[in-house]
């Protein structure tokens, strides 16, 4: 034909069934997996590029195949191409987590996800060459202590009081804590012992900023600092205070002083968490458009090819390339 091939199908095994003793009716899994015939695999892993790289609704893709190829694909299709892909992939899915978890740093973070009226989370989890979403109906992380049981390295998150019972190492994240130093002494810029503790905070940093910029992330030229954080403390936070702010940021400051510098006992242990937030853009911005039509195992899935995507656009890899070549382990994949 002018756009491809046609064939029938003349004759296939299966048929609907019941059971003599439930009288429970089913179908054979040869006779429920007849549609999967119908449509080749490229067509599947291009339409499924669009909607996961170009967040491409399923409407419009089928739309763009039939304006630009003349071939008629309904969005039942696509989702059930969504729901294969997601099912193959599954083995790479959970190579991905692995990955992560044997790796000497995490970045954690987590964004709420509607669907049909339910409130979940998105979870993400991320190093420097994988990225790993994980849903969950609620923000509660009892689910952490298992998920992450065999990590051994340090942990990157926000100041959510979810991630404090991990026993693993933690660094919180500085620039959200400047963030909130600063909306603070914006709304309380007469406040002189807040401000003094701002000050004297920004004056430390500086000077921790200033041998990243000379010497990297590097563990034995951070070590010098300190003694410059125990001179920030002895004089700005161990101290008596008035004001029901600066003793806010006082408690806030002596609770979470070995997570606040975590980062200057490690090589190569970043000081904050724009990876994880980075990693969460992609899902925020598909959720903006889309997620009114989610139900959960829809959103499964998409998080399934979202972790692959993500994990290689990290590595500078083609996406589609990968889908096609039909490989379910990266490391095959570049090597091949």
């Amino acid at each position: 034909m002018k756009n491809g091939l046609k064939k029938w199908v003349i004759r296939f095994e299966g048929g609907i069934f019941v059971c003599d003793k439930c009288h429970k009716a089913f179908v054979s899994e040869n006779f429920k997996n007849i549609r999967r015939y119908k449509y080749g695999k490229n067509l599947i892993k291009w339409s499924i590029n669009q909607h996961i790289c170009y967040r491409i609704s399923f409407k419009k893709i089928t739309d763009i195949l039939l304006d630009s190829f003349n071939i008629k694909v309904s969005t039942t299709a696509m989702y059930e191409f969504k729901s294969k892909l997601a099912k193959e992939y599954q083995e790479v899915y959970q190579e991905i987590i692995k990955n992560i978890i044997n790796g000497n740093l995490i970045h954690a973070d987590e964004t709420q996800a509607k669907i049909k009226g339910l409130s979940g989370y998105v979870w993400v989890f991320t190093n420097m060459d994988s990225v790993y979403y994980l849903f969950r109906p609620t923000r509660e992380a009892d689910f952490l202590k298992d998920l992450l049981n065999e990590f051994n390295g340090v942990l990157i998150s926000d100041f959510y009081t979810g991630y404090d019972a991990l026993p693993c190492p933690q660094q919180k994240c500085l620039v959200h804590l400047i963030r909130d130093l600063n909306e603070d002494l914006f709304k309380n810029q007469l406040n002189t012992e807040y401000k003094t503790i701002v000050t004297e905070f920004g004056k430390l940093l500086r000077k921790i900023m200033e041998t990243i910029n000379r010497y990297g992330l590097k563990k034995r030229h951070l070590n010098k600092h300190h003694k410059d954080i125990d001179k920030f403390y002895i004089q700005n936070i161990n101290k008596e205070y008035e004001s029901e702010l600066a003793m806010k940021y006082q408690k806030r400051f002596k609770k979470y002083r070995n997570k606040l510098f975590m980062f200057l006992n490690y090589d190569g242990i970043p000081w904050n968490n724009n990876n994880a937030e980075h990693a969460i853009k992609p899902f925020a911005a598909y959720r903006r458009n889309i997620s009114a039509t989610f139900s959960e195992s829809g959103l499964n899935n998409y998080l399934v090819l979202l972790s692959l995507q993500q994990t290689c656009q990290y590595r500078g890899l083609s996406f589609l390339d990968f889908l096609r070549s039909g490989e379910t382990n990266f490391e095959k994949f570049c090597n091949g």
